[in-house]
């Protein structure tokens, strides 16, 4: 099994103990409603930094606190009933306050980009849940590669930026930055895919409970980049007009 998700790596599933009883291990309903919680508290910790003036110290707090509960969430996974929500609140914060710069630039640009992230994520469970999609071995093959050059692309311009050198068109308004940003929406999405096979084989192996928990992170941690990506889509295209 692969995922372009770092949080669900091959051999996640295969490194947690099996569950004796039915009770006691992970299902995919169980996974499902703590997705749904984590979700919950997303929003409701976005609310706080979006209602006002956007703190700069809480929102790269959120951000760098997020970044280091889910190091902490992967290396140490039967912490994630605790992890999980926490990375949730800090993520929330997070987003709320550069929402909140996005929309005071690109009014609108917010309720578009959740719009679309959630439609995204219902319209892909759909289709895996029916299978239209199929999480082939060529098809991880080919998100995980895609993945993985888009953060090398990411990382390659973040330390460039560091010594003042900027890359051209990527991150541009122009045709290349928003095909560019059109293409990595496409594999955040399909990343998806790929989160929702892992949890499937999980619950299929009989994951111990706590996996559920470590289930709802891993697509929380796409979400959260798919949305990221929603909103810079969408903030170049009204960029244009």
């Amino acid at each position: 099994m692969r995922s372009g998700n770092p949080a669900l790596r091959a051999d996640v599933f295969d490194q947690a103990p099996r569950s004796g009883t039915i009770g006691d291990a992970m299902t995919i309903n169980g996974t499902v409603g703590k997705t749904a919680f984590s979700l919950l508290l997303v929003v409701l910790a976005a609310s706080l930094t979006w209602s006002q003036t956007p703190n700069p110290l809480i929102m790269i707090g959120g951000g760098i606190g997020g970044f280091i509960v889910a190091m902490v969430t992967i290396f140490k996974k039967q912490w994630s009933p605790v992890t999980t929500p926490l990375y949730a609140v800090l993520e929330g914060l997070f987003l709320g306050g550069i929402s909140s710069m996005y929309e005071a630039r690109f009014p609108g640009v917010v309720l578009n980009a959740v719009v679309l992230t959630l439609g995204t994520l219902g319209a892909l469970l759909i289709a895996y849940r029916s299978g239209v999609i199929k999480a082939t071995e060529n098809f991880k093959l080919g998100v995980v590669a895609a993945t993985g050059g888009i953060a090398v692309v990411y990382l390659v311009t973040m330390v460039l930026g560091m010594f003042g050198v900027g890359v051209p068109y990527v991150h541009e308004s122009g045709t290349i930055g928003i095909a560019f940003s059109l293409f990595v929406v496409v594999i955040a999405a399909l990343n998806l895919v790929l989160d929702f096979d892992f949890i499937e084989n999980g619950a299929a192996a009989r994951a111990p409970k706590y996996m559920e928990w470590y289930g709802a992170f891993g697509l929380m941690v796409t979400l959260v980049w798919l949305y990221l990506e929603m909103l810079r889509l969408l903030s170049k295209l009204q960029g244009r007009n």
